[in-house]
């Protein structure tokens, strides 16, 4: 797994039909790389999250063969503190 902060969206007006619901995110790694996930959560710009690539990604829609090769997994829950 990897682990990814969402820095963009993408849109496209034609997509393959196998794709199931969902969007394509721009995620950038802690290492600094930028990859596009699938993301059927529904994430947020800004939001830390887990991504997973290859086989595992693809395979994650039983009912569909999806041209995918980078998944959201999880959003990862980040507490914040608040200044006085």
């Amino acid at each position: 797994m990897i682990r990814a902060r969402v820095s963009g969206r993408l849109w496209s007006s034609r997509h393959v039909g196998a794709l199931p619901t969902g969007a394509l995110l721009e995620v950038e790694t802690e290492a600094g790389a930028k990859l596009v996930a699938f993301d059927p959560l529904g994430c947020a710009m800004g939001e830390a999250v887990l991504v997973t690539q290859g086989s595992v990604a693809a395979s994650y829609f039983p009912d569909k063969s999806a041209p995918i090769d980078a998944l959201i997994i999880g959003s990862i829950d980040e507490q914040t503190t608040k200044r006085k």
